[in-house]
């Protein structure tokens, strides 16, 4: 068994030979000056799985996002967003620093927003009030772990902001996780929003990268954003090879990545102060609530560090196990022998 198993996240895997073998005949030219063929080829592909005109590979799920927002908004611009999403609560602030855009948060019920609470919540033309000049939802809605956002409600918020013609983005950064979950084409999910991200160093096991999607008048704008943002590259094609490999070759196995996180659910609900129903686990994250009295989150992750196990302590009362393709079932069985170990439990 290796040294360490490593559940912090999905972004900690390494390319495998096959993989490393696409990024070495990667044929390759400067996309700035001419284009580079491998780039055109992985924009064109994931363009087409997700049903929009065109793409942009960039070289992060946060530029992604942030080249959006930046093609979509003007400063002093608002945008309506669930609290908890990664634009708001994890890129650092992007969204007033770089484009002087406030957030409008919203609770979801586990990252749904409700279509009537977002028709309230938009703003009248009143010279008193910020624009409202986005819907941004995410798929999957990593701060309710991993779950799936179903068609229907994401549909009807389409619904609510196109009646006002405000356009919707989505944080699709682990959409692969949704479309194999629910068997809802990547394309319906993505038909919702007028521009959508898509990460390839997450679940699909890239080193490196993602794109961000929509229709032709969105991508010029988007390309000025990517510009400004320096997210432009060179001989890109190295590593948009690798981004190829994983979305062609990667995509169903995250099935495998969602069962493996239910086992570890099972393994880890109801001991003594941890709390994980597997039955809520819907992808590859496992938020793990800990109510022990003799540990917050931080001190349990410590403790399972000292047992080979490494996991992210979200907050003082909580824990994250994500399930990757570097990962399989003997370190889940490391997982449970860890936690009973700490919790004293024989």
């Amino acid at each position: 068994m290796r040294a360490t198993s490593d559940f912090r996240s999905d972004t900690v895997t390494r390319p495998g030979a096959a993989m490393r073998a696409a990024i070495a005949a990667a044929e390759v030219g400067d996309d700035v000056l001419d284009g580079d063929p491998t780039v055109r080829a992985l924009e064109a592909r994931a363009a087409a799985w997700l049903g929009k005109d065109g793409a942009l590979f960039v070289p992060s799920g946060t530029m992604a996002n942030q080249v959006a927002l930046g093609a979509w908004t003007k400063p002093g611009d608002e945008l309506i967003v669930e609290r908890d999403a990664h634009v708001v609560r994890w890129e650092a602030g992007a969204a007033g620093f770089l484009h002087g855009v406030q957030s409008a948060t919203l609770t979801g019920d586990r990252g749904a927003l409700d279509p009537e609470e977002v028709r309230a919540t938009i703003r009248p033309d009143f010279i008193h009030s910020p624009r409202t000049a986005l819907v941004c939802v995410e798929q999957t809605h990593m701060g309710s772990g991993g779950s799936v956002v179903p068609l229907g409600n994401l549909r009807a918020i389409a619904a609510v902001a196109r009646e006002r013609r405000i356009p919707v983005h989505m944080d699709g950064a682990r959409l692969a996780n949704a479309v194999v979950a629910s068997g809802v084409a990547a394309s319906e999910f993505a038909a919702c929003a007028d521009s959508v991200s898509l990460c390839f160093s997450k679940g699909l096991g890239a080193p490196i990268g993602s794109v961000i999607a929509g229709s032709s008048d969105f991508l010029e704008r988007a390309k000025v954003v990517r510009k400004r943002l320096g997210g432009w590259m060179r001989q890109s094609g190295l590593i948009a090879a690798a981004a190829l490999y994983a979305l062609e070759h990667h995509v169903e196995r995250l099935a495998d990545d969602h069962a493996l996180a239910k086992e570890l659910a099972r393994c880890l609900h109801g001991l003594p102060g941890l709390a994980c129903p597997p039955e809520r686990i819907e992808t590859n994250l496992v938020l793990v609530q800990v109510t022990h009295r003799d540990f917050d989150g931080a001190g349990l992750a410590a403790k399972f560090k000292e047992h080979g196990v490494l996991v992210s302590a979200l907050s003082p009362r909580a824990l994250r196990f994500v399930t990757h393709l570097d990962v399989g079932r003997e370190d889940v069985e490391r997982v449970a022998r860890a936690a009973r170990s700490i919790l004293g439990v024989s």
